[in-house]
């Protein structure tokens, strides 16, 4: 039998590099492969069923002299056993693969990627990320999915909670259970544990969009509005926010084109409302019936924006569209504090007055507001089915908001 062990570590290290690959051996099979290019690999030679077979134990510096043959021992060992070295190694390269891909980062990466991503905006969709990244991924993401347990999962979202981010939580506790189903579709994965600490987070506090909703305090808005001394692109925006309550963002990104002013109709592109990417590549535009107070405000604002594409432009140029904080640093300056008023605050003014105060049919107002409105059955209603109900809607909001600019006494009453 060959000596064992016949090399040591200053030979190993001093070896150098010819013309042709150099063997050095170290007994039972186990030899230094050092190659022209100047690595040098650990090979293991043996013979399994009959047949010469060779298996790699790994790089020099890496593993060392010592860890070389602790692996030749190994797998000498396993060769007694009738294990092939070559195919148990090749075994455990596909188990950590496997391994790898069943990781809950590797699935969670995987679902963003062909799932979330192309269902929701950029912006959201790099939100969930960052907050899997940031709060999730340095604890959870090495273990494969389906030895994630529920206090596991709990464990992580009180981390969040512990810094006093509950909504945060909260929406990452969302994603996490979006992984895990999609885990379980896919075959990596037979429960949710997410969804076995639904109720174990502290609840989010409710915070209503700051909003004035008293009828004298409207009207005192309102008389501060048409005072209102600043830019005469900012003031028809806060004339206009009121009168059609459509989302702040679709109200400063509004351009001419969209514009019906003879018709009285605002046709909002699918691709700036609130939808998924799905929904705004072949949904339907938002209709927004205009009244005639509404048309006033736009035709007096056409001979100072209707050249450029925006209605209301930015004052760095007409190319882009107003800021988003233009509105809510008008009205604190005409003394409304964000936590008073804001722009979105018009659109909870209007649900709120013209349920309680208008009597208005609940599946109308939210259509304006462009929600998700459903039938008895549960069926979704096609928007454009209440355009003349909102049209006669938005004209009695319009006319009841002049009444209150004015200071009249106005009397709440329900539709029959």
């Amino acid at each position: 039998m060959a000596a064992l062990n016949t090399l040591d570590a200053k030979t190993v290290q001093n070896a150098k590099s010819g013309e042709k690959p150099q063997k050095l051996f170290d007994g039972g099979g186990l030899y230094l492969l050092i190659q022209p290019t100047g690595g040098k690999l650990w090979r293991l030679k043996y013979r399994f069923g009959g047949k010469e077979k060779l298996v790699s134990l790994g790089t020099y510096p890496e593993i060392g002299l010592k860890e070389a043959r602790e692996r030749r021992d190994k797998a000498r060992q396993d060769l007694a056993q009738g294990i092939d070295p070559s195919a148990k190694r090749k075994a455990e390269k596909t188990s950590r693969a496997a391994a790898a891909t069943n990781s809950f980062e590797a699935v969670a990466r995987e679902w963003h990627l062909t799932i979330h991503t192309p269902k929701v905006s950029t912006a959201h969709a790099s939100r969930t990320l960052v907050r899997l990244e940031q709060d999730v991924f340095p604890w959870l993401g090495a273990l494969p999915v389906p030895n994630i347990t529920p206090p596991q999962l709990l464990e992580t979202m009180r981390r969040i909670e512990a810094r006093g981010a509950i909504e945060t939580a909260h929406r990452a506790l969302q994603a996490c259970g979006q992984v895990f189903r999609y885990a379980i579709a896919t075959g990596r994965a037979e429960r949710n544990p997410a969804a076995d600490i639904q109720g174990a987070l502290k609840p989010v506090l409710v915070q209503h969009m700051p909003a004035i909703t008293d009828p004298k305090r409207v009207g005192e808005l309102l008389r501060s509005i048409e005072a209102y001394r600043g830019l005469p692109v900012t003031r028809a925006a806060l004339q206009l926010a009121p009168l059609v309550f459509v989302r702040p963002g679709e109200l400063r990104q509004a351009e001419w084109a969209e514009f019906d002013l003879d018709g009285a109709l605002w046709r909002i592109p699918s691709t700036r409302m609130k939808r998924t990417k799905a929904q705004k590549a072949v949904g339907q535009p938002h209709l927004v019936p205009l009244p005639r107070q509404a048309v006033e405000v736009l035709r007096e604002l056409h001979p100072l924006t209707g050249h450029g594409r925006y209605v209301f432009p930015s004052l760095r140029g007409g190319a882009r569209p107003m800021s988003d904080n233009a509105v809510l640093s008008a009205l604190r300056r005409m003394g409304y504090p964000k936590d008073e008023m804001t722009g979105h605050g018009f659109r909870a003014m209007a649900r709120t007055m013209l349920a309680e105060r208008l009597g208005i049919d609940e599946a109308v107002i939210e259509a304006q507001l462009a929600h998700s409105v459903k039938d008895s059955l549960g069926r979704a209603y096609n928007r454009t089915e209440f355009v003349e109900q909102r049209r006669a809607m938005l004209q009695t909001w319009a006319d009841h908001l002049d009444s209150l600019r004015k200071g009249a006494e106005v009397i709440s009453f329900k539709a029959a």
